[in-house]
């Protein structure tokens, strides 16, 4: 890979805010610079597709963040995914994965690797009984789970896993998007590598489409590191400079956004727990959730910014509460500074099959929803207003 950090020269002043390079390819000098930045002896970029100044800078503070030794921006979250995944994995080897898997990850693990000759096996990823024994089952490659899980928010025993992994010279792999680093760390409890969509909580604003992929081990000693990272240019999965500049805008705000996501969240859980209409409410922060001890301790008591619920009458119910509720758009992504929320039946998880939405309790009825940092009382505004149209949208169901 060429050279990094061909940063500009300001003199006494500099710009407050970040370049944007969008320069696809750069014009060098002589055969022997270019051998040079070629050899990372020489600072530089060649091509953008191997790397710009924009993916460096964005890579080194979300490093930062992370607390990661290596990091590289890939041009989606699944990006991030599919070149670790790719650049681990031989044929005839095993990565054991949890079962609570967003959609296309669990199709790209269980389909697409399938194909390349990859084994896979699912996991009750919360079962560490039951994680242990597909360890020692037979020899495994990686170990892959979410920190919180898409939708229903199970949260990961990621020091536990960490250490199961690492006393059998496995490599555990943590998407970390739910969670961000703002609320939890995996390479700081034992994860190998972490990856992040950079689209949601880190971008914030749901202009970008980016990921991010990092761990600790040394590029120039470990060959799989370099593996991932040559990658990157290889599947032609590098992040354009646009988006990486203002992934780099987001990331100034990404503390204030999310902790104040967080307290929404858990205001709203707490709300929707006394509706009329709500069959049940998902959400780390409530005592009645299964991980609620495990996610104070692991998220020092900041429950995420994720919740679901699942509303009585399925997806006619849904249908009426979204009709009531313009105001809370059906978006399928996270991570915006407004509330928005999703139906997992009919987006992130419509490909999995009736009974694998039913075995991981994604029925018909349920929605989830990714809080913003908007003023609490703002929120709950709209959603008490919402909440009575709906209601009154469907007459002699309920009293008035």
């Amino acid at each position: 890979m060429p050279g990094n950090k061909a940063w500009f020269t300001w003199g006494p002043a500099w710009p407050v805010s970040p370049p944007l390079v969008p320069a696809a390819v750069y014009a060098i000098p002589d055969l022997d610079t270019l051998e040079s930045i070629y050899a990372a002896e020489t600072p530089g970029y060649i091509y953008a597709r191997d790397g710009h100044p924009n993916a460096d800078y964005l890579a080194e503070q979300i490093n930062e963040l992370e607390q990661a030794r290596w990091g590289m921006i890939t041009a989606s979250g699944m990006a991030a995914i599919s070149v670790v995944l790719l650049g681990l994995l031989a044929p005839g080897e095993r990565i054991i994965v949890s079962d609570r898997l967003y959609g296309k990850t669990s199709r790209l693990i269980h389909g697409e690797l399938r194909r390349l000759g990859i084994l896979s096996t699912a996991v009750d990823i919360c079962d560490l009984d039951a994680v242990e024994r597909a360890l020692t089952a037979a020899p495994a490659r990686v170990l892959f789970t979410e920190t919180i899980s898409n939708p229903l928010c199970r949260v990961a025993n990621l020091p536990r896993l960490a250490e199961m992994a690492r006393a059998l010279g496995v490599l555990l792999i943590v998407d970390n998007t739910f969670a961000s680093p703002v609320l939890c760390r995996p390479l700081q409890v034992g994860a190998a590598v972490v990856v992040e969509s950079l689209t949601k909580f880190l971008g914030g604003h749901s202009d970008l489409t980016l990921g991010y992929v990092g761990g600790q081990g040394n590029r120039f000693v470990e060959p799989w590191v370099e593996r991932i990272c040559a990658g990157v240019s290889l599947w032609g999965s590098t992040g354009n400079p646009w988006e990486c500049w203002l992934t780099s805008r987001g990331l100034e705000t990404l503390e204030l956004r999310v902790a104040a996501a967080c307290r929404n969240a858990q205001i709203l859980a707490d709300w929707l727990a006394r509706q009329t209409g709500v069959l049940q409410v998902v959400y780390p922060g409530r005592a009645d959730h299964p991980d609620h001890h495990l996610a104070g301790q692991l998220f020092a008591h900041r429950y995420g910014p994720m919740l679901a619920v699942e509303l009585e009458g399925g997806r006619d119910a849904v249908n009426h509460w979204l009709r009531a509720n313009p105001e809370i758009p059906l978006a399928p992504s996270l991570g915006h500074t407004r509330t928005t929320c999703s139906h997992p039946t009919s987006t992130s998880h419509r490909n999995d099959s009736p009974a694998d939405r039913q075995r991981q309790g994604i029925r018909d009825g349920l929605l989830r929803f990714s809080l913003g940092c908007e003023p609490e009382s703002e929120l709950l505004s709209k959603f008490e207003a919402g909440w009575l149209r709906f209601l009154k949208s469907l007459p002699g169901q309920y009293p008035e």
